[in-house]
């Protein structure tokens, strides 16, 4: 049903899960506007009715009687309703305001995850930031993928051109800090993803995860290795310099390449035998690993997190592409390959990316995908002097629970002069905005999975209508945005586009795709799928020469930094080492006031080997105090050999204890921030992006 329709009392309804990237089809019984039951849709083509409990939840943020409807404006620690037109004057006066007294770069502005998951906030939210005019944007992707998207620019021409795993075709899949079963897929929309893993086994394939902990994903494959947070890039070196050596290398459409030996001549020092100390990992296991992936028929190496959120995120990046590139599995079936997918975000009239064109005003970082590092944002607030950031505009983002030190970054906030929020709660950063400013619930508006689509592990398509319209009180994400920007315009006297609506963009791009028409789609409520990944990528590079650019320079000059690190760990004993995890009953920072979500066994606790814990005669069950550079936090330990001696873990998202959930949920599972711990000057010094895993940090009884 479209926006704006009539409901009907008892029906069913179908469309996507929103809330991660496996974008499962979902069954809706309805009575009225009551949600009766959600279940998994067995006629969608792709999730193949497979759901996790996150979508269930849907009917708690619908429903939930906490979640904001309309506007609400603070006065002090007191927040008061104002009407719409009210709420878009005063934002568009004091951001005016600001930008007419302090210049434009004086607004900052900040997307969270759940943007990328509502196609109305991709459409109009990036219109009101160029209005703005502003090179202090933020977002959630420089703790979470900018690394991929970096690396993907430098060889490929586009950032969103990213090779997918094609996991159902696969007969090795090496896997690097991703925990897919946990994840639901990342960077890969891959619903059902346990039962795809299972196949590779059951036609005689491989899974293979290398990781610090034996996570859910590791527990059902084929095989898992340890290794050290952050030696990733010399455990893939290594690997390649392995069959290099071994004469293994397949190399296909070498007229293709450029500066692939320039790129294999800076990775040859890290040999198995050198780099072991430094993974963990004994240069024997390292070279059948090698083997067995070059021998595989198809092969695909991919890794996520663990590999993305490190001090090596960029150039472990590179060198996986690389690993599939010189054993010919990139760009073929069972390797990994772009998708074709209906709403294009790669070729012409698509933003290609950008690195380097201006830099942060107090550290320098620079801008990357016209993005500054958002571990940078709270020193541009709390630094006095010209272009200091003096307001904000967040939208649906957490960051002080999901960028590095949280702590910095919630003083920092307290000292804007003005901040607005487009998000459906209060929590733990919006409690700061002046203003904020709700959307409707997913369920009210049309949605098209344009990204996710993009990263899909097959060629698939589904629009997902509206299953009610809004009430007349409540606005859409457009209407906000519009309402916003057209004021705006108006008070700075710029011009500011008229925003789109999904199905006018969904359409125009449907009526350029091959067999499929939007017709076609509107009337598929259960998706189209629209066949197998099929190779393209050599035919799409939007290089300057049209070739894949191996040796990209920052990446051949990051080696030096992964030689002395691997000098460093064979003279010098390390130090505990924190990373993250999380649960498929998570969802980043929030969620966790759905009671259904996070009732059961706790699993905010901090979990530490056997070993260390005796050998710092500490106990399973104690509550500890754990102190990096930027903080501490005090949370309760679990012994666990999940995880490698020297490693430690404490899950991403938690830390509610400042406001933002209901009392009754903060009690249960309140937990810490781990970025109460993590360390906002230590970024990934070639993309930017910050370092969440491999966080030096000291443990003790309190």
């Amino acid at each position: 049903m479209s926006e704006g329709a009539s409901s009907k009392q008892f029906r069913t309804e179908f469309r996507a899960c929103n809330l991660c990237e496996a974008i499962c089809g979902l069954t809706f019984k309805l009575n009225g506007e009551t949600i009766t039951g959600i279940r998994g849709d067995d006629d969608d083509p792709f999730s193949r009715g497979h759901i996790c409990p996150k979508a269930v939840a849907l009917k708690d943020i619908h429903e939930d009687p906490e979640r904001l409807r309309t506007p609400i404006v603070r006065n002090g620690t007191e927040w008061h309703p104002i009407e719409w037109d009210d709420a878009f004057a005063l934002v568009a006066t004091q951001l005016a305001e600001i930008v007419r007294e302090h210049g434009n770069d004086a607004v900052a502005l900040y997307a969270g995850n759940p943007n990328v998951h509502n196609f109305g906030h991709l459409l109009n939210f990036p219109p009101v930031a160029k209005l703005v005019g502003s090179r202090n944007i933020f977002s959630a992707s420089s703790v979470d993928q900018m690394p991929q998207q970096l690396v993907s620019y430098w060889m490929f021409g586009h950032q969103f051109l990213i090779p997918i795993p094609d996991i159902d075709h696969t007969d090795y899949f090496l896997i690097l800090g991703g925990n897919p079963i946990a994840s639901n897929g990342s960077m890969m929309t891959v619903p059902d993803v346990a039962k795809r893993l299972k196949a590779i086994q059951a036609r005689g394939g491989q899974v293979v995860v290398v990781d610090p902990r034996r996570t859910e994903t590791a527990e059902i494959a084929s095989d898992h290795h340890f290794i050290r947070p952050g030696s990733d890039a010399a455990f893939l070196a290594a690997l390649i310099n392995t069959l290099r050596e071994e004469n293994l290398l397949q190399i296909a459409d070498d007229d293709k390449l450029a500066g692939l030996d320039v790129a294999l001549d800076a990775i040859k020092a890290l040999t198995p035998e050198y780099v072991a100390v430094f993974t963990g990992i004994a240069a024997d296991t390292t070279r059948s690993i090698a083997r067995a992936f070059a021998s595989a028929k198809s092969a695909i190496a991919y890794g996520r997190m663990g590999t993305a959120t490190q001090a090596f995120g960029a150039t472990n990046q590179w060198l996986i592409y690389l690993l599939n590139l010189v054993t010919g599995n990139l760009d073929r079936a069972g390797g990994v390959l772009p998708t074709n997918p209906v709403l294009p975000l790669t070729g012409p009239g698509t933003r290609a990316g950008g690195h380097g064109r201006w830099h942060s005003r107090v550290r320098k970082l620079p801008e990357t995908n016209s993005e500054i590092p958002v571990a940078a944002l709270a020193e541009e607030m709390l630094t006095p002097g010209e272009g200091q950031v003096r307001a904000l505009f967040t939208t649906a983002g957490n960051p002080v629970l999901s960028t590095p030190n949280g702590n910095q970054l919630d003083r920092a906030l307290a000292g804007l002069a003005f901040m607005v929020s487009v998000d459906i709660y209060i929590n733990e950063t919006t409690r700061h905005a002046s203003i904020i400013l709700p959307p409707t619930s997913a369920l009210n508006h049309d949605h098209y999975d344009s990204v996710f689509n993009a990263f899909a592990v097959r060629n698939v398509t589904r629009f997902n209508k509206a299953i009610w319209p809004r009430a007349e009180y409540e606005r859409y994400d457009w209407e906000i945005f519009a309402g916003i920007g057209s004021r705006l315009a108006a008070l700075l006297e710029r011009e500011y586009r008229t925003p789109r609506t999904v199905r006018d963009v969904v359409a125009a791009a449907a009526a350029h795709y091959p067999g499929v028409s939007f017709a076609q789609m509107m009337n598929a409520p259960h998706g189209i799928d629209l066949g197998p990944l099929a190779p393209s990528l050599f035919t799409r590079l939007q290089t300057a020469d049209g070739k894949i650019q191996c040796a990209p320079p920052l990446l051949i000059a990051d080696i030096a930094r992964v030689e002395a690190a691997v000098e460093s760990a064979r003279n010098t004993p390390e130090a505990l080492q924190l990373i993250g995890r999380r649960h498929v009953r998570s969802n980043n920072s929030w969620m966790h006031n759905s009671h259904r979500l996070v009732k059961g066994k706790a699993r905010h606790q901090l979990l530490m080997h056997p070993a260390d814990l005796a050998s710092r005669k500490l106990s399973d069950g104690q509550t500890v105090t754990v102190t990096s550079r930027v903080g501490k936090v005090t949370i309760d330990v679990v012994a666990s050999n999940e995880l490698m001696p020297g490693v430690v873990s404490i899950p991403h998202g938690f830390g509610h204890q400042r406001v933002g959930v209901k009392q009754s949920v903060a009690a249960m599972h309140a937990g810490v921030s781990a970025n109460d711990l993590t360390d906002e000057t230590v970024v990934d010094s070639v993309s930017g992006n910050a370092v969440l895993n491999g966080v030096p940090v000291d443990i003790s009884a309190v």
